[in-house]
């Protein structure tokens, strides 16, 4: 039996999996960041930033992995799980270059991961949902400013026609691609 939602909220179960999306995200952003900053192909300075940023998103999987409901009736590990619009994206990120992958992370994920934590902190009711409310108060602080970095480490890199051509291609097809996935806004799709 589900737990009823508090007013404005979600109910336990409904929680527990945007809870649990939220923790695969992050943890797969801390992977690819990390792996990213490790690359010769970045200048110094977008590699410590992408570094710094890694274990940013490693301390956010933890949060959100703190916060997952522990019942007997719910499997907590089990909803650590990417939905497949998203796993998708991850996976086309691979293969791309450097700034690509950029135009990625700081031009689709993050901005659409700001866009899920926003309304779901709008969406959080102050008796129910104080811990996951401060969180993504939280997070949504740390994102944004990550965004904003990001965005600018983009530009830095889009000297020529070529590179804005790029960096717009790769922004249109994993858009797309979280389109044709029904996840539209954000990154994490809403309970219904």
């Amino acid at each position: 039996m589900s737990q009823a939602p508090a007013p404005g909220g979600l109910d336990l179960h409904a929680s527990g999996a945007m809870l649990g999306a939220y923790c695969a995200i992050e943890h797969r952003l801390f992977e690819t960041t990390g792996s990213m900053a490790a690359e010769e192909a970045y200048p110094p300075e977008i590699q410590l930033y992408l570094d710094a940023v890694s274990h940013q998103h490693a301390w956010h999987a933890e949060l959100w992995a703190d916060r997952l409901p522990r019942t007997a009736a719910i499997d907590a590990e089990a909803l650590v799980v990417l939905p497949a619009p998203v796993e998708e994206v991850f996976g086309a990120l691979g293969p791309l270059g450097p700034l690509e992958r950029l135009a990625g992370l700081f031009r689709v994920l993050l901005p659409r991961l700001v866009v899920s934590y926003s309304r779901h902190a709008s969406q959080t009711s102050a008796a129910a949902d104080a811990p996951v409310a401060r969180a993504l108060h939280l997070v949504v602080r740390d994102e944004t400013d990550e965004l904003v970095a990001g965005e600018s480490l983009v530009q830095r890199v889009l000297g020529t026609p070529e590179a804005v051509r790029a960096a717009g291609a790769t922004v249109v097809d994993l858009e797309g691609r979280l389109a044709l996935g029904g996840i539209v806004p954000g990154i994490v799709p809403w309970p219904v």
